[in-house]
């Protein structure tokens, strides 16, 4: 029986490219906000690749996109304040999602499983109104998804086996890397995370254990127990 439910945040609950070039155009009006954005975020997964192979030691998240930003900065030819670094604090969760959460909190212990660590996290919670039980995630294991401590940190964080544990996520990635793990699955997609020309994530790539539309959905599957 399922007894916790972890999700993938950026992507999964919350829509990042949109409030990301939102508060890149403030501050950067020189350059093009969403070609920012997605450069942005494109550093995201090199930079914690570093980590997880072992090339530097574990660094939060808060810290990696700071780096990333001026990186990116450069590149554009611009200078961007640290305090931009922030803007992954603000991000905009999806429509159902709060609603969503709100309802599968009613039935199960809900937690995000991020690489986001707890001080984002918990700000972006109270930005998005997300009413997580806990915090867990990268911070939990100092390592980063899909490496297996992030998911069994997390179990073991709720004192529950990972069979009794079901890890929600719009990447199929994810999912597989939980799976592997005994942990259960459900895929939400998020057809515009990357905006109107998205090619990855459309749909699901496995027989996950539940495949829902939106958050409000699985939690009425998850309630008639399908």
């Amino acid at each position: 029986m399922i007894k916790a439910l972890l999700f993938d945040v950026f992507g999964t609950c919350v829509d990042w490219r949109s409030a990301i070039a939102r508060e890149v155009a403030a501050v950067l009006p020189e350059v093009d906000a969403l070609a920012f954005a997605d450069a942005w975020r494109g550093e995201y997964d090199p930079a914690m690749a570093r980590i997880r192979e072992g090339g530097r030691g574990y660094v939060a998240l808060d810290d990696l996109h700071r780096e990333n930003l001026h990186r990116v900065a450069e590149r554009f030819g611009v200078i961007a304040p640290d305090a931009l670094s922030h803007a992954w604090e603000r991000l905009d969760p999806w429509p159902d999602t709060v609603a969503g959460l709100s309802a599968l909190k009613r039935q199960r212990i809900i937690a995000p499983c991020s690489n986001g660590s707890i001080a984002l996290m918990t700000r972006l919670a109270r930005h998005a109104g997300l009413p997580w039980d806990c915090v867990l995630g990268a911070d939990i294991a100092r390592d980063y998804k899909p490496k297996p401590e992030v998911y069994l940190a997390s179990c073991a964080a709720l004192r529950l086996p990972p069979e009794a544990v079901m890890m929600v996520a719009a990447h199929n990635g994810d999912l597989a890397a939980a799976r592997a793990l005994g942990l259960k699955t459900a895929f939400v997609p998020r057809l515009t995370e990357y905006g109107p020309d998205q090619r990855s994530d459309l749909g699901p790539e496995a027989d996950w254990d539940v495949i829902a539309p939106d958050f409000l959905s699985l939690a009425q599957r998850l309630a008639d127990g399908r």
